[in-house]
């Protein structure tokens, strides 16, 4: 008799285990294939970079003479947890990072946008004219 109740006790713990089981099975796949997705999209980025650092030593040194047209910052702001902890129990700390941009119009008046240092970015003004030098997506220097 007692093997007849524990059978039925079994029965219903049986149900609870299966869908225990099926949420297991559904990690099981979904890590892996996460796991794929982000590694993935970090050998795209590696690779786009190595490709646009190529494509520019490539490219020929080029100085055109150019009207400084606008320019433009980027700011990002980042938080990371204190002590290693994403929950955020030690509180947080942030991280800003500006990169800098400069609009030049040659003179047969296309525009060619490049990222520059912060130093260069602060010595150029808008309606500045000169001599710009730059190699495919990189700036070089611009003289008056």
């Amino acid at each position: 008799m007692t093997s007849d109740k524990y059978e039925i006790v079994k029965t219903k713990k049986s149900g609870d285990t299966r869908r225990v089981f099926e949420m297991f099975e559904l990690i099981n796949v979904m890590f892996p294939v996460m796991f794929i997705i982000v590694v993935g999209i970090i050998i795209f980025s590696l690779v786009q970079g190595i490709i646009t650092w190529n494509k520019n030593n490539q490219s020929p040194r080029l100085t055109v003479p150019v009207v400084v047209v606008a320019k433009r910052e980027n700011i990002t702001h980042h938080q990371h947890a204190n002590a290693g902890d994403s929950s955020g129990a030690h509180g947080f700390h942030t991280t800003t990072s500006t990169s800098y941009y400069v609009t030049f119009q040659v003179e047969s008046g296309d525009r060619i946008e490049l990222c520059v240092s912060g130093t260069e970015y602060g010595m150029l003004v808008e309606g500045d004219t000169g001599r710009l030098t730059f190699q495919g997506t990189r700036y070089l220097s611009f003289e008056r």
